[in-house]
């Protein structure tokens, strides 16, 4: 689904001022709610042969930010998750380590220790995840914590309300404040896509937040009813296009929450390579948010090793 990139010249200016900005950002090209959804259904339907799907598996792996998000996270489930991240087949050592593991703040010293000498990132959430109802002093706090513990990426939410409210200018403004604080660390840039309404409001987002900076921009938070969908990835995959295009600049783009199995993962692959293109296939580029979807991918590429799946405790349930 084509779409008209602004001129580049058109964004030198248009964070000056809050009118510029939401000028900007309405005068975007309006989505087509038809034409996206059935363009994402049609990518669905690629069919892939047997060697490409091992590859497919392979390099979804590589590109999931293994998770753990919940009240009762302790010291010992971050570094059994980092084991596995690092080691995600213990029976075969050509399974490729994961992109990276994905903690709450006062977890990542833990995580550090875990996925040390591995290659494996540490990503933290960060600015009063999930809600991101708080003062900007709080979460520049929360993040600044995260980057001093060793977080190698911050995965920040947006302020929902601000945006809804067309408070444009204020969500440009924590953004940038956030990518200051993060340091060296990359930022994610949360949307909580299922809160924003509007196919509209997802594109404007997204060029809301490469404009301040943004190193990904990621769909979802993974705990609301609606997250990542192969229609909302595709809009963001086209953003992120048409964002190069007109700056040079490449951003990666994370789908979070919902996709669990290894046929999802390969539709959303094949999303990108169709939209955005091969240069975003990697994991520098593109990530998986998941927490189950790791066992279904190694499930799948065992089936494929060995044609049989294997029983219920070949992976660990986490």
């Amino acid at each position: 689904m084509p779409t008209t990139a602004p001129p580049a010249q058109a964004l030198a200016d248009v964070t000056a001022s809050d009118s510029t900005l939401r000028r900007f950002l309405h005068g975007l090209p309006g989505v087509d709610p038809v034409g996206l959804e059935a363009r994402a259904a049609s990518l669905g339907t690629r069919s892939i042969k047997t060697t490409a799907k091992a590859y497919a598996i392979d390099l979804a792996i590589s590109m999931v930010d293994l998770t753990t998000l919940e009240g009762a996270d302790t010291p010992g489930k971050v570094r059994a998750l980092g084991a596995k991240a690092v080691l995600p087949d213990p029976t075969d050592r050509t399974a490729p380590t994961t992109a990276a593991v994905c903690v709450y703040p006062d977890m990542v010293a833990v995580a550090k220790e875990a996925v040390a000498g591995s290659g494996v990132k540490v990503a933290s959430v960060a600015t009063a995840f999930p809600a991101g109802r708080a003062p900007l002093s709080v979460k520049l706090a929360d993040v600044r914590e995260a980057v001093a513990a060793g977080a190698d990426e911050i995965d920040m939410v947006i302020d929902r309300g601000a945006f809804l409210a067309g408070r444009y200018l204020k969500v440009y403004d924590e953004i940038l404040a956030v990518k200051e604080a993060c340091g060296a660390a990359r930022l994610k840039v949360i949307f909580e896509t299922g809160e924003l309404s509007t196919y509209d409001n997802i594109r404007r987002a997204s060029w809301l937040g490469m404009l301040a900076g943004a190193d990904f921009i990621k769909t979802s938070t993974g705990k609301v009813a609606v997250n990542a969908t192969p229609a909302n990835t595709l809009l963001m995959l086209e953003a992120v296009r048409d964002f190069r295009a007109q700056t040079g600049i490449q951003v990666g783009v994370k789908p979070a929450g919902g996709i669990r199995t290894a046929k999802d993962a390969v539709k959303f692959l094949v999303l990108v390579n169709e939209t955005a293109g091969e240069d975003w296939l990697d994991n520098h580029w593109f990530r998986f948010g998941a927490s189950s979807l790791l066992n279904d991918l190694l499930m799948q590429r065992q089936k494929l090793a060995t044609g049989r799946y294997s029983g219920p405790d070949y992976v660990t349930v986490d």
